[in-house]
């Protein structure tokens, strides 16, 4: 069976690309709360899920709102704003969602699960009070899971608008379509979308539509319908299957001559997020030391810190990733030099 979203010449104007954060909430939850070892996203999975466990998210409120299959709640997924909305700006569009719509989707989701869960029944008798303790659930999760690795999400996810933005330059909407998955298709003026259920037309459907790359969404991809807001396609980005690949950088001697050997090792060893006591341990220098220059980092923009229950998890920034990739770069070290001051000053 597929499913047929036409497009008038006015749909095709209000076409848009965005990236979600509420979206990789959603996916990446469903992909822990599976239990499954994904192939791509394993070294994220082994690193997360004993957070997400000791924090008691696994059986949680999102636990229940997220089934490991099946459907998740619209009001959970608000329609982009703007081509990059923060998680502050998608949870206040969730918070705004009406009673009423809450109440239907979480019978839709009793429906398909067979019933709702504790928490959920109590959010259907009082989701304008309750919804806050769901939203700061998924501040916590977002702060354990996905905080710390963003820079490095975000950069695929950014690529992948590049990409598809240059593809309807050079070739056009239909080329793109072609081009997004194996199971969407464009037509005579038509998406077509090879699904189990034909759900999204344009007569159940708002107008435009929403292109949401994702890391987490795969292998197949995901639509949200409410109208009158534009439907949403999330679909698996591309370069997702190395984005857990690790991504050593060899040439710090013109990053170190800047920032000094601690603050370019500790920055190498960010290769992942980590605590202070774990980069200690890794790097030999004192914790008090770490600490120091991890403050002078996280001032100089080229660090992030996290909270993950007692401890605070450090990652590294998209300018750090430019700092490091800038001494890799080929010519004498005068000129790295210049270049990673330069970064520096735009962190």
């Amino acid at each position: 069976m597929q499913d047929e979203l036409v497009f008038s010449a006015s749909d095709l104007a209000q076409m848009r690309f965005a990236v979600s954060p509420m979206w990789e909430i959603g996916t990446s939850f469903k992909l822990l709360n599976s239990g499954s070892a994904h192939p791509v996203h394993r070294p994220w999975a082994e690193q997360v899920r004993p957070r997400v466990a000791s924090a008691g998210l696994d059986r949680g409120w999102l636990a229940e709102l997220i089934p490991p299959s099946g459907y998740v709640p619209d009001f959970l997924n608000p329609a982009p704003a703007g081509p990059a909305p923060t998680l502050a700006v998608e949870l206040a569009g969730i918070l705004a969602s009406p009673a009423v719509r809450v109440r239907r989707e979480l019978d839709r989701l009793g429906q398909e699960q067979g019933r709702l869960g504790p928490r959920s029944r109590t959010l259907y008798a009082e989701p304008r009070s309750l919804l806050v303790r769901v939203a700061e659930e998924i501040k916590t999760y977002w702060e354990l899971a996905l905080a710390p690795y963003w820079a490095r999400i975000r950069t695929v996810l950014d690529a992948d608008i590049f990409h598809r933005a240059r593809q309807v330059a050079e070739h056009g909407t239909g080329h793109l379509f072609n081009d997004l998955h194996p199971s969407l298709s464009w037509d005579d003026d038509a998406l077509r979308l090879a699904r189990r259920q034909g759900t999204l037309s344009r007569q159940t459907a708002g107008a435009g539509l929403l292109l949401i790359p994702s890391a987490f969404t795969g292998p197949s991809p995901l639509t949200r319908v409410t109208p009158p807001e534009p439907p949403q396609l999330a679909y698996p980005a591309r370069g997702v299957g190395a984005l857990w690949e690790p991504r050593p950088f060899t040439g710090t001697d013109a990053v170190a001559a800047v920032l000094g050997r601690s603050r370019t090792m500790l920055l190498s060893e960010l290769e992942t997020p980590a605590s202070t006591t774990e980069l200690a341990r890794r790097t030999g220098l004192s914790p008090a030391g770490v600490s120091q220059n991890l403050t002078a980092l996280r001032d100089a923009g080229l660090v992030s810190a996290h909270r993950a229950g007692r401890s605070v998890l450090y990652a590294r920034t998209a300018a750090a990733e430019s700092v490091l990739a800038a001494g890799e770069c080929p010519g004498n070290s005068s000129h790295n030099q210049v270049v990673i001051a330069s970064n520096m000053q735009q962190a």
